[in-house]
C-alpha cells in the first residue's frame, strides 16, 4: 500500500490501494469493475487480455480518501501467466464466480492459492480477500447455493461474501468498499514504519562533531 499524499486535496489524505479482481473467464469481473468505477453496465462481452485497470476515489472517513486501482485480470488459462505479473504489490483481492456456473466456483481454490503464491504476503491467513458470487439477476439457473459459498468462505478464514449483480448494481459497491476497508485495516499505525528512522541533526551535536560528505 502506498503512503499518503496530500496533493490535490489539502483537507484529505490520499491512501493508495491496489485491488486485484480474479476469477474464471465470463464470470463478470470486467462488468463488476465498470459498475463500481463508472456506474454502468455493458451487455457486450469482450474477454480481457492480460489485465486492465480503472481508478476510483473512496472517502473512507478519518480524513482519508482511498485511491483504488482496480485491476481486472484475464480469466482464460492461456492469459493467466500475463495476469500474474500484475499481482505484485496487491493490497487486497476480489475472488469472483458466477452463481450459475459451478465450475467457476470450484476454481476459486486455484485462483486463491496461485494469488497467494505469487504475491507472497507476510500474513497468509489474514490477507484481505472478498468473495463475490455474481449474476444473481439470472433467474432459474443458480448452480451454487448461498450456503455452499458461505461455507467455503468460512473454511478459508471467514472471508466476506457478497452475492452481486453487475447488471443491476446489486451489492457491487458494498463488496468493493469492504475489501478496500479491510486492506486499510491491515495498514500499520505508522504508515512510514517501513522507512529507516530519520537522521536527527541537533545544533549542539553540530558544535561537537563535524561530518564530511
Amino acid at each position: 500500500m502506498n503512503h499518503p499524499s496530500s496533493r490535490g486535496n489539502q483537507s484529505k489524505r490520499n491512501v493508495y490501494v491496489k485491488a486485484i479482481i480474479l476469477g474464471d473467464s465470463g464470470v463478470g469481473k470486467t462488468s463488476l469493475m465498470h459498475q463500481f468505477v463508472q456506474g454502468r453496465f455493458n451487455s457486450q462481452y469482450k474477454a480481457t487480455i492480460g489485465a486492465d485497470f480503472l481508478k476510483k476515489d473512496i472517502d473512507v472517513g478519518d480524513g482519508r480518501v482511498a485511491v483504488v486501482s482496480c485491476w481486472d485480470t484475464a480469466g482464460q488459462e492461456r492469459f493467466q501467466s500475463l495476469g500474474v505479473a500484475f499481482y505484485r504489490g496487491a493490497d487486497c483481492c476480489m475472488l469472483c464466480f458466477d452463481v450459475t456456473d459451478a465450475r467457476s466456483f470450484e476454481n476459486l481454490d486455484n485462483w486463491r492459492d496461485e494469488f497467494l503464491l505469487q504475491v507472497g504476503p507476510r500474513d497468509l491467513e489474514n490477507f484481505p480477500f472478498v468473495v463475490v458470487g455474481n449474476k444473481i439477476d439470472v433467474e432459474g439457473k443458480r448452480a451454487v447455493s448461498q450456503k455452499r459459498a458461505m461455507d467455503w468462505c468460512v473454511a478459508k478464514g471467514n472471508i466476506p461474501y457478497f452475492e452481486t449483480s453487475a447488471k443491476r448494481a446489486i451489492n457491487v459497491d458494498d463488496a468493493f468498499r469492504t475489501v478496500v476497508l479491510n486492506a486499510l485495516e491491515q495498514e500499520t499505525e505508522d504508515v512510514y514504519s517501513d522507512f529507516p528512522d530519520p537522521i536527527r541533526i541537533d545544533a549542539d551535536a553540530e558544535d561537537d562533531q563535524q561530518c564530511a560528505c
